[in-house]
């Protein structure tokens, strides 16, 4: 069986966005590799986060059954209106030049004797410009290796905006301390946005190619998720909805995360997910 190899701009996307696929293939007796683009760390290489969020990314990849994780050195782009700077011993991400990126990409692609690779779809899901570049990168690298067939990790573009609208409504009933409480116009602003349109993210559910189900690797997937312990803690919604998540019985957490998405960009996809590493090899 070929190697499969999974690009990832952050530690913990693994998780995210392909966990339980991940998973999958290991069991199926893949040998599966995650490259990660950036350490998840906005600031220097060299700093103890940066090695922290690393260190949780072996961890992590152990629970999935991944044989081997490689860093293509990178910083953390941001996500937002504004782009930092580069910090002071590397580039971010998203500034990197592309033939430079997807070369390492490629050569890893060529030593692995990789039959796929795992990218993201061409919004990057949310927008985020490191998920972007992850799907420019690996589209690139998967050519220069020889036209490596791809899958692309995604989400129902329909489900992603009624989660959007759903937390949306749900801010403007969020308790809050007198101080804070919003005044009328503020409050019918806040409401008029939550009905707005989210902007286009992910994939229309009818053009996704494959829908995967792991309900199978549950386990792996919240151990996985859990292995990233810096994102768990804090007062943030996002670490407090991860660490409700991973604290989930394993039979919830396969209802909300057992089903994985994935483009094909190919001319003829295949007629199921697991035929294309079949096919491919």
């Amino acid at each position: 069986m070929g190697s499969v190899v999974a690009l990832h701009a952050h530690p913990d996307d693994e998780a995210l966005w392909s966990g339980g696929t991940l998973a999958l293939l290991a069991a199926a007796g893949h040998r599966v590799v995650i490259v990660v683009a950036t350490d998840g760390h906005m600031g220097n290489g060299s700093d103890p986060e940066a090695r922290v969020r690393l260190d949780e990314l072996r961890a992590s990849a152990a629970e999935l059954g991944v044989a081997r994780v490689e860093y293509l050195g990178y910083a953390d782009s941001g996500h937002g209106p504004l782009f930092y700077p580069d910090p002071d011993d590397r580039q971010r991400f998203a500034r990197a030049d592309l033939d430079e990126a997807a070369g390492k990409l490629a050569g890893l692609l060529r030593a692995e004797k990789a039959s796929v690779l795992i990218s993201y779809d061409a919004r990057g899901g949310y927008g985020h410009r490191d998920h972007v570049r992850v799907h420019e990168v690996g589209a690139r690298a998967a050519d220069l290796a020889g036209g490596i067939r791809t899958v692309e990790a995604t989400l129902p573009r329909e489900t992603v905006e009624r989660l959007v609208r759903i937390g949306r409504l749900g801010a403007l009933f969020r308790p809050a301390r007198p101080a804070q409480r919003p005044r009328p116009f503020r409050l019918r602003r806040q409401a008029a946005a939550a009905e707005e349109p989210a902007p286009p993210m992910f994939t229309p559910r009818r053009e996704i190619a494959y829908r995967v189900d792991v309900r199978r690797y549950a386990r792996q997937k919240r151990a996985s998720l859990a292995a990233h312990a810096s994102q768990l803690a804090g007062p943030r919604a996002p670490a407090r909805l991860r660490r409700y998540v991973t604290r989930l019985p394993v039979p919830l957490f396969a209802l909300l995360g057992g089903r994985e998405y994935f483009n094909d960009p190919s001319a003829t996809p295949a007629a199921s997910f697991l035929d294309v590493f079949t096919d491919a090899d």
